[in-house]
Parts: C-alpha cells; sequence; structure tokens
C-alpha cells in the first residue's frame, strides 16, 4: 500500500455504515484529519468532525465540503452538479467516486444500473478542473445482507439462479482501496475491477454464511418472475430488471475475479467466509 500524503481534511461521505465506516476507521486509525458524513444526525466518536449532508441537498453539500481537501462521494445522479459545484467552491484536490466495475463490462452494457454508473462518471469526467478517481467493485459482499432476515426467520432462502458465480469483495476491501486513492498518489490501476479472491455460486456463498452462523440454510429456485415480483417490492421495476440482468449474466459465466486487490494493497482480498464470519451477528 502507498504512504499517505495528504495532509488535508477528507470528506467521507455515508460514513455510517458499510464502506464508509471503514474507510473513516482507517482515517482515525492513521491519525489523519477527516470529517465524516451521514444523511441523518449521528454521532460517530468523541474527537471526530462531523457534518450532516445528502447528495441532492447543495446546501448540505457545501457546509460539508467547506474546509476539506479531498473527498469520498457516492454515484447519485441526482447529486451530480451538487457534488460538483460544492467541490469547486472548497477547492476540492481529489475526489473518489464509489462507481461500479459493470462500467467495462461488455456483457453488463445496456443494464440500467451499469448505465447508470457510467452516466454518473461521464458527469464528473466533463469536469475536466477536478481530479476525480472512480473505484469500481463488481460484485458487493453486502449485498448478501438482504439474505440475513429470510435466514434468520426460517433458516431457508428462495434465490434466483442460485448457481450463478460471483466473486464478492469485502467493504472492507474497498474502503483500503478508497484509501489508497485518497492519500496516495494517483495510479490507474485504482480503478481496475475490484472483486474477492474467488469465484462462488450464490448457493456456496449461502452455504459459508450457513457455517458462520452455525445453521443449515436450504436453497430453493425463484423462477424469473418470481424474482422480479420480489425484488419489486424493495426497489422499482427498472432497478429489479436490472438484478436480474446481472444474475442472468453471472449464470453464463461472466462475472469474473481479478488481482486487482492484492496488486493494489500488497495482500489478497478478504474470502468471502471471512466476510461471513465477520457478519455472522446478522444472520443469527
Amino acid at each position: 500500500m502507498t504512504t499517505p500524503t495528504s495532509t488535508g481534511r477528507t470528506l467521507v461521505m455515508g460514513a455510517r455504515d458499510g464502506i464508509g465506516r471503514h474507510l473513516l476507521r482507517r482515517f482515525v486509525d492513521a491519525g489523519l484529519p477527516v470529517r465524516a458524513s451521514s444523511r441523518s444526525p449521528h454521532h460517530f466518536g468523541p474527537g471526530i468532525d462531523s457534518a450532516q449532508a445528502d447528495l441532492t441537498d447543495p446546501a448540505s453539500l457545501r457546509r460539508a465540503f467547506d474546509g476539506a481537501s479531498r473527498a469520498f462521494i457516492f454515484a447519485d445522479p441526482d447529486g451530480v452538479d451538487g457534488v460538483i459545484d460544492a467541490a469547486r467552491a472548497a477547492g476540492i484536490e481529489r475526489l473518489v467516486l464509489l462507481s461500479s466495475g459493470s462500467v467495462l463490462r461488455p456483457s453488463s452494457a445496456g443494464n440500467a444500473i451499469a448505465e447508470e454508473h457510467r452516466s454518473v462518471e461521464e458527469a464528473f469526467a466533463a469536469a475536466s478542473d477536478l481530479t476525480v478517481i472512480p473505484i469500481r467493485p463488481l460484485v458487493l459482499a453486502s449485498n448478501s445482507l438482504a439474505w440475513a432476515e429470510p435466514i434468520r426467520r426460517s433458516g431457508s432462502l428462495a434465490l434466483y439462479r442460485p448457481d450463478a458465480v460471483t466473486a464478492p469483495i469485502h467493504e472492507r476491501d474497498v474502503a483500503d482501496v478508497a484509501f489508497a486513492a485518497l492519500t496516495g498518489s494517483p495510479d490507474p490501476r485504482l480503478s481496475d475491477i475490484l472483486t474477492g479472491p474467488e469465484r462462488l455460486s450464490q448457493r456456496e456463498q449461502v452455504a459459508a454464511i450457513g457455517r458462520a452462523a452455525g445453521r443449515d440454510v436450504a436453497v430453493t429456485e425463484l423462477t424469473r418472475e418470481e424474482a422480479r415480483e420480489r425484488f419489486g417490492r424493495f426497489v422499482g421495476q427498472t432497478e429489479a430488471e436490472a438484478i436480474l440482468q446481472f444474475l442472468d449474466d453471472a449464470d453464463a459465466g461472466n462475472s469474473l475475479s481479478t488481482a486487482a486487490v492484492s496488486d493494489l494493497l500488497g495482500h489478497e482480498a478478504t474470502s468471502f467466509a471471512r466476510w461471513a464470519s465477520d457478519h455472522r451477528v446478522d444472520f443469527v
């Protein structure tokens, strides 16, 4: 990993959970100045500067960016213009954008979620006066937290394409790449596709969660229509269809595993078994 070179304050958006939480901890542990932000008020701990900010609220963005020199942000097509304006006003030196590896995959062309990430990247690229580094995890292991409630409730899980194979990446590894992108020298490899170290079917991922949780989890298979109806309860129909397309693509063998994490950080990416162990409490 590169030696940190940044001395200004770094804004970490979405610092309450997931990638943002791990990234905040990296800055705190390194003793580097950081500001944590979240959409709703939150106390991040003693001595941690914080701000309430919403990507779709330009006034809150200006307050959060004020006094920062670098920032970690999420892709939100509704918030691009506000982020660009706030970054310019604050004189931000470097933005690290959480995007998606799907923008680099030909088999994902036309997928609504992939195209949304692509449109956000293009909007930031058009702001040529800003230095923007996209980081691109392909499949986040934390997506599997959506399985937690049915596993806890019934010890069973209904999946679409249970034998579809992906290489999920631990959110901590994504945070470590983001930390390198924010604090080190720019490196084109930071924007390579980020994955976990091994390709596993959804069925194998469920088995790893079961072992971590100390319980057997039965897997049944959903039809495409059943899956679309189930996903549609939580997201719009367009996004539900995009998720099904990702799973169809993975089932066709198109979801790869890369060495990007080990190349960038000098150690192998975290296994899905370790992710399941880290999140055991969510599944019991």
